[in-house]
């Protein structure tokens, strides 16, 4: 017989595969239960989740429309694209410049601060400067400047009128201030001064010079004696005899005894 030889079949050889082949065909089967768990758990909690890619095919019932291995989303879907729809629409302009307005501080420095400097120590006095000061206060008051010395009240009654007793009291009031409207030792005026001296001797004269005038009789120079009033317009006095009176002259004077220097001036005798 004649001998035949056969060839023996082998299988062509594949594509060869690596680790990542086998990492996708293990990934495609978990999404595929991945999506059926999720689409289970979006239709209790009423959300949307879609973690695997939905073939071509899917999509045959509209584009709001899906599934996930088998299980219909649309209803699950449809208020996603309703608030899709109804969300407002936010644009900016391609040239819009952001920016903000940066407050301008300004930095003020606080006063210097002025040290007030010490006060010089004084010198030390001298021997001699403190014997000086020394005897300075020990000198009585009397050696300073002398004051301008007020005038003595009172004066002796000239000889005229000695025995008188209303020159003799009027002498007691020389250097009193004249004083408007006065009628005691404070400060008199003319009328002021004869009423007041008057009173000492219990004879009441009228206030003003002018009813002074009236108060008595009227008597001659030649028969005038000391004691009697001597009256002149706007004024009266006390006459002192031997052409003398005491009286209260003027803002600025005092009590005086003077000469008469009236003209034609009327004595009165009050008894």
């Amino acid at each position: 017989m004649p001998s035949s030889a056969t060839r023996g079949r082998r299988r062509s050889p594949g594509r060869p595969t690596t680790s990542f082949d086998d990492l996708a065909t293990a990934t495609s089967a978990g999404l595929a239960t991945a999506g059926r768990r999720s689409a289970v758990a979006a239709a209790g909690s009423g959300l949307i989740l879609s973690m695997v890619a939905v073939p071509a095919s899917a999509h045959g019932s509209g584009a709001h429309s899906a599934s996930v291995a088998g299980v219909n989303t649309t209803a699950l879907t449809a208020p996603a694209h309703a608030l899709v729809h109804t969300s407002p629409v936010v644009a900016a302009a391609p040239d819009a410049v952001w920016g903000f307005d940066a407050p301008t501080l300004t930095a003020v420095a606080p006063p210097p601060v002025v040290e007030a400097e010490p006060e010089p120590a004084p010198p030390a006095a001298s021997r001699s400067g403190a014997r000086a000061a020394a005897a300075a206060a020990a000198e009585p008051a009397a050696q300073e400047a002398p004051a301008a010395e007020a005038e003595p009240i009172g004066a002796a009654a000239p000889a005229s009128a000695n025995g008188n007793a209303i020159v003799e009291i009027a002498a007691r009031y020389v250097g009193v201030p004249y004083l408007s409207g006065g009628s005691t030792p404070e400060g008199f005026d003319c009328s002021g001064f004869t009423s007041y001296v008057y009173a000492q001797v219990g004879i009441t004269l009228p206030r003003t010079s002018s009813a002074q005038r009236g108060a008595g009789t009227v008597v001659s120079r030649a028969e005038a004696q000391p004691g009697d009033l001597i009256w002149s317009p706007g004024h009266i006095s006390i006459y002192a005899g031997d052409n003398m009176q005491v009286d209260a002259p003027r803002p600025g004077k005092t009590i005086q005894i003077r000469e008469i220097w009236q003209t034609n001036p009327t004595f009165i005798r009050v008894s």
